[in-house]
Order: C-alpha cells, then sequence, then structure tokens
C-alpha cells in the first residue's frame, strides 16, 4: 500500500492544516493509574503497586479510507510521572476519513545501533543501556508482597532487537468509528497495565520479579503488546 510521509517540521499552508492528538491514559484494568499509593492485584491474587511506567512510540501510521496511509517518522517518549508527555500532537495532516492506527512499542534497530541521541531518545530520560549501547523500550517497576527480590521490589526493562530476543511489537488498532480529520481532532487510548501480566503469560511475581535482559524479556513483550486499546475519538 502506498504510504504519504508526514514531515513533522513541515506544514504547507493550504492544504495540511489539521491536527490529530493522540492521548494515552494509563489504567490498571479499569481503575486510573495511581503510582505509590495504590494496591492492584494480579491474576493470582499477588497485590503490587507500581512506582514507575514508560515507553517509546514509534512508526506511527493513520489508515484512511481509500487513501495512502499516513506514516509519521518520529519517537515518543511517554512517563507517567510527566503527563504532557502521554500526549501526541501530531501535525500538518491531509484532510480525509481515518479508520485507524498502527505504532511500534519501542526503538528501531536502526536507532538502536546509533549510540545515545537527542530529544526522545535522550539518555536523560533514563531509557538507554550505557552497557548495551541500546535503548529500554518500556520500564515498568514497583512492588509486592509476593516479590523474593530485595525489598520486595520487582523491575521489568525490556529491551533489545536481535533474533532471537527481538521485543520489538507492534499495535494495530480501528477507530470506535470512521473520523472525518478536518481541522483539529483527538483519539484517546487506553494503555492497561493489567495486560502486562496476563495472557499470553500469567506473570508470577515469586517467580518473576526482575527482567532487565535478554532472558524471559520477549514472553514480557509479547504480554504488553494488547495494552492498548481505543476510548473514543472526537
Amino acid at each position: 500500500m502506498a504510504t504519504l510521509w508526514v514531515a513533522m517540521s513541515f506544514r504547507p499552508a493550504k492544504t495540511l492544516e489539521n491536527s490529530l492528538c493522540l492521548f494515552f491514559e494509563h489504567y490498571v484494568g479499569d481503575r486510573v493509574l495511581q503510582m505509590d499509593t495504590v494496591t492492584y492485584k494480579n491474576e493470582l491474587g499477588q497485590a503490587y503497586t507500581i512506582t514507575k511506567f514508560k515507553y517509546y512510540i514509534s512508526n506511527i501510521r493513520l489508515h484512511r479510507a481509500g487513501e495512502s496511509d499516513v506514516a509519521i517518522n518520529e519517537y515518543y517518549f511517554l512517563n507517567e510521572e510527566e503527563e504532557p508527555t502521554k500526549k501526541i500532537s501530531l501535525q500538518g495532516l491531509p484532510s480525509g476519513i481515518y479508520t485507524g492506527i498502527d505504532f511500534m512499542i519501542g526503538v528501531d534497530s536502526l536507532h538502536n545501533c546509533s549510540g545515545a541521541q537527542s530529544g526522545a531518545l535522550d539518555p536523560i530520560n533514563g531509557m538507554f543501556w550505557a552497557w548495551n549501547s541500546g535503548y529500554i523500550f518500556l520500564k515498568l517497576e514497583g512492588s509486592s508482597p509476593s516479590s523474593h527480590s530485595t525489598g520486595n521490589r520487582f523491575e521489568f526493562h525490556i529491551g533489545g532487537y536481535k533474533p532471537p530476543y527481538n521485543c520489538i511489537r507492534f499495535v494495530s488498532l480501528s477507530f470506535l468509528q470512521p473520523l472525518r480529520l478536518n481541522g483539529d481532532h483527538e483519539v484517546h487510548l487506553k494503555t492497561d497495565i493489567a495486560e502486562f501480566f496476563k495472557d499470553p503469560e500469567t506473570i508470577d511475581f515469586s517467580k518473576i520479579s526482575s527482567v532487565t535482559d535478554f532472558h524471559n524479556a520477549p514472553m514480557i513483550a509479547d504480554n504488553y503488546k494488547d495494552m492498548f486499546s481505543v476510548i473514543s475519538i472526537k
């Protein structure tokens, strides 16, 4: 399928005046995520509290009915502790009927091999493995009484793009109804951390409480690729 690439810094005056804001809303099941203070339970009934949650979104592709896809060649860093990062503003989009969105969780091989970079990929975000010269795609930390790690902590730092431990995952979502883009619009997406701990593998904190290299990382990535869903479009 043909693809229309949109350079985010270039905005022709008349033909590309539309914008689409993506709002990522973090939940645990049907409850809005509250870090440090609220206790949740996984599928095994094990209690846990979340203290850190951040990840990368990239390679966004918007689907248009009967038209070329619109691909956004940018990287976005989302951090629960920094509310503005959970809003991705896509400017200069062509008019049309938009039906869905695809995106990648993580950083592709080219940028993993390019060393420390700037912007969303700046190591200041705490998502760069200096020892491995690559990026962490998603970081989730917290504690659970069921964890046998020091301080009952758990930490999942997932990254890596080389087979057989490739943790790059793609998400494909259809809009609830076609969106006629003509002006400024919004899409609200739910990121459900409960999915992180279930399906296809149920996570038992007493057995797996730390994943910071390739061991078990693809399994965790398979779990969290289903975290996302569309809540509403406006």
